[in-house]
């Protein structure tokens, strides 16, 4: 990872944490790409200039991330293409719908019962809804979170790092059982029962542990290969769909993996300048049927199958994607008719 990139990604995983880390634990979460000094040295100057609070001395130190949510969104603008001509205030805005549009019907779709209107006011007043599940609130947080660093990481290549990361931010409590990572490839076998197309009853055995760092390894080398001048608003559902079935079908996390699949599928999308796709939650059992046809017919990955064994059969979903885009088109172009309004007073 170039070394700004890295530098952002250090200040990434504070922020992500629910709790001060010390040098040694940022350097784990990092798979020590940082030299320990270099990375003290980035801390130092950065409690210096009030960006993060330094707790402790000695081998006791410990860091908390203490940039304001503006300033962490400030990248955002600089890289994402759906936002050029806009005025500042209008992208900060757009930011702020896409990112509750995002990050509500990516939790809504695991079973989160905050609406719309409650993920908006969680996370623009950083208060709670009283009678939700505190849960609820942490998933609502820890996604945008993780979209945040999504933006972060558009311009770098992705890497398994990045992965783990994002993977830290979504899930919601810090993990205890070893046999439950947060931040790291499964490492016990799992699986779902699903209904087939027929009405039959099957169970669905995903990747192995021993496979899935190869398979993730093909995904994340897929994302960092598409060719971003043939993603357009009328395509790019093509490679959202491939990616985004290929991890809920390797399943490479105990949990979470829906959400990492929404992410990582639109960082393509990101990169060519158009807005995320998102799943609408009314959808959610077309959706969860079309993932079972798929995962039914192809049967469990190996390192012999690869990711995507027959790509003839992501159609249907291929298809369902590209009627899920609508929203976030809605959402861009109503920003871009306040801009056209704006300007057209200005002229007179």
């Amino acid at each position: 990872m170039a070394r700004n990139a890295l530098r952002k990604f250090v200040f990434s995983v504070l922020k992500n944490s629910s709790a001060p880390l010390s040098l040694a634990e940022i350097s784990h979460r990092i798979n020590g790409e940082a030299p320990p000094r270099t990375l003290r040295r980035w801390l130092s100057d950065s409690a210096i200039k009030g960006a993060i609070e330094r707790i402790g001395t000695g081998r006791a130190t410990r860091y908390r991330y203490l940039v304001r949510a503006e300033d962490a969104a400030r990248p955002a603008s600089e890289s994402l293409g759906f936002l050029n001509g806009l005025d500042n205030d209008l992208k900060t805005e757009l930011l702020a719908q896409l990112r509750d549009l995002w990050t509500h019907t990516s939790t809504a779709l695991e079973g989160n019962t905050l609406t719309l209107g409650d993920t908006h006011f969680i996370l623009q007043e950083g208060l709670t809804i009283s009678g939700k599940p505190l849960k609820d609130h942490q998933e609502v947080i820890g996604h945008a979170r993780a979209i945040e660093l999504l933006y972060l990481c558009l311009r770098e290549p992705l890497t398994e790092a990045i992965v783990f990361a994002l993977h830290q931010a979504v899930q919601t409590e810090q993990a205890t059982d070893t046999q439950n990572p947060n931040g790291a490839w499964k490492v016990e076998p799992n699986g779902t029962y699903m209904i087939g197309p027929d009405g039959s009853q099957f169970f669905i055995e995903y990747a192995m542990p021993f496979y899935v760092p190869a398979l993730m390894t093909e995904i994340i080398d897929y994302i960092n290969g598409v060719d971003l001048a043939n993603v357009t608003a009328a395509t790019a559902h093509r490679d959202y769909a491939r990616i985004h079935m290929g991890i809920v079908h390797i399943h490479p996390f105990w949990d979470g993996n829906g959400r990492i699949a929404r992410l990582l599928a639109n960082i393509p999308l990101l990169r060519a300048g158009l807005p995320p796709l998102t799943i609408p939650q009314d959808e959610r059992r077309t959706y969860m049927q079309i993932l079972a046809n798929y995962q039914i017919a192809i049967g469990q990955l190996n390192g012999a199958t690869g990711v995507w064994p027959d790509p003839s059969r992501l159609m249907d979903f291929s298809q369902f994607c590209a009627s899920c885009y609508a929203p976030a088109e809605k959402l861009v172009a109503a920003a871009y008719e306040v801009q056209r309004r704006r300007d057209r007073l200005i002229k007179v």
